[in-house]
């Protein structure tokens, strides 16, 4: 395998490398491209496919622990700005990740994605059996969880549904939360997982557990996860800011529960690496020590 090329952008501190010469990635790979401290560092590497059929770009979503996503809301907008930036795209265009065609448009100021309709069926999600705030046990922390589908699984829990909570979000164990949930029985695929504080109507503010990627600053797919879940239990109106560590996303929820995503990218590099050279670095596991 030769040289690598690759160029970095982030969405509200969600980074992700596209690979825009050499590969093809496999699961080291990306393991080994992720890694914060021993390789180039991200939350996942997209990888340019061929036409997908109907003039979409087909597009493979890795994520740090080597598992491939079958949707990113930030992810999918990263991408539409590299086509448009960088391969001459058309402003209205339509990605096909694992998760489904999705139509994106790019302009100067962000990039707006058509994220397909949230579900809360659990056949679709996939989900052990339906979650609308049902009630478990989580290392001895009795939670509400909802389960949704937004082209990938999210398993969302209010603030007010935390037996014990008060308004603080990081008063709470969420990261070791999160860890436990995102690989319950009750998600045979594993789960995003989302903790959420309602602050008003038009408000939701969350904090994000990744599948395959933990901690991370902000999350598309993540915020329209609890959107259609405050909009389903009526505790938020259908066009709300999800504030993330990383900034705010917008997004729509229709009566139908489709999703329209909209929030900025920012281009940060452009990399090349010598695959065997990082593989040294990072070592023969390639582990992505980013998780650690």
């Amino acid at each position: 395998m030769g040289t690598l090329r690759l160029r970095k952008y982030h969405g509200l501190g969600n980074d992700y490398l596209v690979l825009e010469a050499g590969g093809p990635v496999d699961a080291a790979l990306a393991r080994a491209l992720c890694a914060r401290h021993r390789g180039v560092g991200a939350d996942g590497v997209l990888e340019p496919l061929g036409p997908a059929g109907d003039g979409a770009f087909g597009l493979r979503i890795w994520n740090p622990d080597g598992s491939v996503a079958e949707k990113s809301g930030n992810g999918l907008r990263i991408f539409a700005r590299w086509l448009v930036d960088r391969r001459g795209a058309p402003a209205d265009l339509r990605v096909a990740p694992p998760g489904g065609v999705v139509r994106c448009r790019v302009d100067d100021a962000a990039i707006t994605v058509e994220m397909g309709r949230a579900t809360f069926d659990p056949a679709a999600i996939p989900a052990a059996r339906p979650l609308l705030r049902e009630a478990i046990e989580v290392e001895g922390a009795r939670l509400r969880v909802t389960a949704v589908g937004v082209g990938n699984p999210h398993c969302v829990v209010f603030l007010d549904d935390v037996a014990g909570a008060g308004t603080d979000l990081d008063a709470l164990p969420w990261r070791a939360w999160g860890r436990q949930l995102e690989r319950s029985p009750l998600f045979p695929n594993r789960t995003n997982v989302q903790f959420v504080a309602v602050r008003d109507r038009a408000t939701l503010e969350i904090r994000i557990w990744e599948r395959g990627a933990g901690e991370t600053e902000a999350s598309g797919s993540s915020a329209c996860a609890v959107a259609a879940a405050a909009a389903r239990l009526g505790r938020a109106d259908r066009e709300v800011r999800v504030l993330a560590p990383g900034g705010a996303l917008a997004v729509r929820v229709g009566e139908d529960f489709a999703l329209t995503l909209r929030g900025p990218v920012a281009e940060v590099a452009a990399v090349e690496v010598e695959p065997a050279v990082l593989r040294r670095s990072v070592g023969a596991s390639g582990s992505a020590d980013r998780l650690a």
